[in-house]
């Protein structure tokens, strides 16, 4: 029987570490599918990943459970990718997150792989703060709520900021229609 996020968390802040691995085991595959989407590098991913359990390690005490524990581990993922996308030079295009494991011929698997490299590259361009929303409706297919609450930005901006990463993702890749 497994035990839910709220009772981890109570003993894990209680000095189980045991508590603390099973709640980030639990939610370490898609902490580091999110960080692979918005840095583009999964070295960094993994690196960002593991400095975020570190964080929601030192400072599980600042969890009060008003939110999710998974909202909460989203944020300081996000936080700790933004840092390193800052700390970078422009690097390699992430996997937008498509599954291309079915393809029909080797011409449209080639050219489905042109296609999702231009996205990648797309995605790679846009500023920091709508690719991190962008992935985390789009790739993540998180609430509006939820990513307001990942990125200390109210609602109607994430909601802006969704938008602007469409638009603008939309115009590079109208090439491709």
């Amino acid at each position: 029987m497994s035990l839910d996020d709220l009772t981890l968390v109570v003993r894990a802040q209680e000095g189980d570490v045991r508590a603390f691995e099973a709640l980030a085991r639990r939610h370490q595959a898609a902490l580091y599918r999110t960080a692979v989407r918005v840095t583009g590098d999964p070295a960094e991913a993994e690196d960002a990943l593991q400095e975020a359990l570190l964080d929601a390690w030192r400072h599980l005490d600042r969890f009060r459970g008003d939110a999710a524990l998974s909202t909460w581990l989203y944020r300081l993922v996000t936080n700790r990718c933004i840092a390193a996308l800052r700390r970078r030079r422009p690097g390699p295009a992430p996997d937008a997150g498509v599954d291309v494991a079915a393809r029909d011929s080797p011409e449209r698997s080639a050219l489905l792989d042109l296609e999702l490299a231009a996205l990648g590259r797309a995605v790679q361009d846009l500023p920091d703060n709508l690719r991190v929303c962008w992935v985390l409706r789009e790739l993540e297919g998180l609430g509006y709520a939820e990513i307001a609450e990942i990125t200390g930005a109210g609602e109607t901006a994430v909601r802006g900021r969704i938008h602007r990463a469409r638009v603008q993702l939309a115009g590079v890749m109208r090439a491709w229609r």
